[in-house]
């Protein structure tokens, strides 16, 4: 068994090992999580991150664990600015607290299915066609000037959301949360609850992030193992995340800037190699961390007015 195979099977163990703990022990009833677990599942994932990286650096090489890290933060950036979505759409649903971890539990674990899949399509994508990488390059590149003066998500109009349109025209939906189930059976007739509408939104949300995230990770690695451990352990501490600073996440304003910093620069390294210019693994991570220190760094000196 080589390394690279050692660490997949510890992955593996690992992610499907805190899920079934996670669900069938922490979390078996529908309960508000308060901040100390939330700090505490934040730093386990952080902390497993670090560690996987480092395992990488020790078993494969360091410059597939630079490339490991640079992927992660980035991702993890992403994720991030996906969380002002989510927050928006607890808020639009009226979810109560209680069930904000099975929302995020449930909708995680979608998010992981879809995005092995786009990883793996675009793996053979790029295997097959490598060119399709300066595409990725140049979307990337525009993303990064949209987002420059983009405003941030709290403008979005769900009454207006085709995904919610469509759901109602082939699904029978209600109104409530239902106890926190997803759907229920009356008359003989099943219905699905707006709990169960919460979570297609946070897949539709991720869906739509990962147009952006998964292209900006083959930018920096097209090593799929790279790429799809990065990707999990970033979303994975995404719930204990959104727990720990949903009420803060207003004051990190400058976060979208600097993700917008990060997709130029990304896109500008993908379509520099049209012109045999290589730009190398550690630079990148440098530039990745500059952009994301300096825009909390810049939330915290100059907060938003209110």
């Amino acid at each position: 068994m080589d390394a690279q195979t050692g660490l997949t099977i510890l992955f593996a163990v690992v992610v499907i090992g805190f899920l079934v703990a996670d669900l069938g022990f922490f979390n078996k009833r529908s309960h508000k999580i308060e901040f100390k677990p939330a700090l505490y599942q934040s730093l386990f994932w952080v902390g497993v991150s670090l560690a996987f990286g480092f395992l990488i650096s020790l078993f494969i090489g360091k410059e597939t664990a630079v490339e490991f890290f640079s992927a992660y933060v980035t991702e993890k950036m992403l994720s991030v600015d996906n969380l002002f979505v989510i927050l928006l759409i607890f808020s639009y649903f009226k979810l109560e607290e209680q069930y904000h971890h099975k929302a995020l539990f449930w909708g995680i674990l979608g998010a992981i299915v879809f995005r092995a899949i786009f990883i793996g399509a675009g793996a053979f994508i790029i295997h097959q066609f490598y060119w399709v990488l300066y595409i990725f390059g140049a979307i990337l590149f525009y993303t990064g000037i949209k987002l420059l003066g983009a405003k941030k998500e709290e403008h979005i109009d769900f009454k207006k959301s085709k995904i919610i349109a469509f759901a109602h025209k082939i699904l029978p939906f209600t109104d409530s949360h239902h106890g926190g189930k997803f759907f229920f059976k009356e008359n003989g007739k099943f219905y699905f609850t707006s709990l169960f509408m919460v979570v297609l939104m946070v897949e539709a949300t991720d869906i739509i992030f990962a147009v952006d995230s998964i292209p900006a990770v083959f930018a920096i690695s097209q090593n799929l193992f790279v790429v799809f451990t990065s990707n999990i352990f970033a979303i994975m501490g995404l719930r204990a995340l959104f727990f720990l600073i949903e009420n803060v996440l207003h004051r990190f304003h400058h976060l979208q800037k600097g993700l917008a910093v990060i997709l130029l620069f990304i896109g500008l390294k993908m379509l520099s190699g049209i012109f045999g210019f290589h730009v190398s693994s550690l630079i990148s991570f440098g530039v990745i961390m500059f952009a994301l220190v300096s825009s909390i760094v810049l939330s915290l000196i100059f907060p938003k007015k209110i």
